[in-house]
C-alpha cells in the first residue's frame, strides 16, 4: 500500500518546521498523553477542593491551560511529554492567544478537526502549532 504523500513531505513542512527532532509537530500519541496528565491533574485538584465537580474540573483545566501555556509556552503535560505550544512567527504565545486557544479546545470540536499539517482548528484560529521541544 503506498501513502498518499511523496516521500519528501512532511507535516509541518509547509509550516517551514523540520520533519523529525526538535520543532517538529507533535505526534498523536504525546498530545494525547499530555492531555491525559493535564485533565487527570485538574480532576485531582477539582477532587480535593470541589468534591469532583465536573464544571470545578473544566475550569481548573481551562485556567492551568491558559496560565502555563501564556506564561511558559506548555501545560503541565505538555511539559512531562516534552511538547511545547509554539507561534509559527517564533514570538512569545502570549496570554490572548493561549486564550483563545484554551477556549477553542473546551468547545471541543476545533481541537478534533485537523488540517493536512496536523494543526486543530483552535490551533490555525491562535496561529500557533504544539512541537517536540
Amino acid at each position: 500500500m503506498t501513502s498518499s504523500k511523496p516521500a519528501s513531505n512532511w507535516a509541518g513542512k509547509r509550516l517551514g518546521l523540520p520533519e523529525s527532532g526538535p520543532g517538529s509537530l507533535a505526534k498523536m500519541g504525546k498530545r494525547t498523553l499530555a492531555i491525559l496528565i493535564d485533565w487527570g491533574l485538574s480532576m485531582l485538584v477539582s477532587q480535593a477542593f470541589f468534591g469532583g465537580d465536573p464544571t470545578a474540573t473544566l475550569l481548573i483545566y481551562g485556567l492551568q491551560q491558559w496560565i502555563l501555556v501564556a506564561t511558559l509556552g506548555a501545560g503541565i503535560g505538555h511539559t512531562v511529554m516534552r511538547l511545547r505550544v509554539a507561534r509559527l512567527d517564533g514570538k512569545w504565545v502570549g496570554p490572548w492567544r493561549s486564550l483563545l486557544r484554551i477556549a477553542l479546545i473546551l468547545l471541543v470540536i476545533p481541537a478534533v478537526v485537523w488540517d493536512n499539517d496536523n494543526r486543530g482548528l483552535h490551533d490555525k484560529a491562535a496561529g500557533t502549532v504544539l512541537v517536540l521541544r
